[in-house]
């Protein structure tokens, strides 16, 4: 561990730790996480983080970030749900607002349309790391840097190297 960093908690679900939490000062003052992978997550809140507001099961409303992106994944706790959690071969219906960092603007919602459905296995990296632990009736902030998103090369609406911001509602677990 690097004289920069101390641990701050450990995450347990049934029972199993899945991410010991440490600070440093690498990114912006940013703290860090490796999860037993050593993949490194941010699980803090950054003062450039956009505000997100609105009520539980209503359709969020993000800030227009500020400042330089984060260059690892940050996770942050709206609404901590009740039910069960998300683990990575859940099933997961969930509402989602998605906003491009570069932008400030909202590229797509399934607010404006219906939930959407999927297994978590099969989403982009930063959902497969950020979402396990979340769990049902929960709301979550997702700040997504390229390398774990669309990358070099972008998907439909979303340009390359682009840092994505989503704000996620977890519905159902399966």
């Amino acid at each position: 561990m690097k004289s920069s960093q101390k641990v701050l908690g450990l995450i347990a679900v049934a029972g199993l730790v899945l991410v010991t939490v440490t600070a440093c000062s690498t990114d912006g003052g940013a703290p860090a996480a490796q999860n037993s992978t050593g993949s490194t997550q941010v699980t803090t809140v950054d003062s450039n983080l956009p505000a997100v507001t609105g009520d539980q099961g209503k359709a969020p409303t993000i800030a227009a970030p500020t400042g330089k992106a984060p260059t690892t994944l940050v996770t942050k706790d709206i609404y901590v749900g009740t039910g069960a959690a998300a683990v990575a071969t859940s099933t997961l219906t969930v509402q989602y607002t998605l906003m491009a960092w570069s932008t400030g603007k909202v590229v797509e919602s399934s607010w404006t349309s219906q939930p959407a459905t999927f297994p978590l296995s099969g989403v982009i990296p930063g959902w497969q790391q950020g979402i396990p632990g979340m769990k049902v009736g929960g709301r979550r902030l997702l700040v997504i840097p390229a390398a774990l998103g669309y990358g070099a090369t972008g998907s439909g609406p979303i340009g390359p190297n682009e840092t994505l911001i989503f704000v996620v509602d977890v519905l159902a677990i399966k």
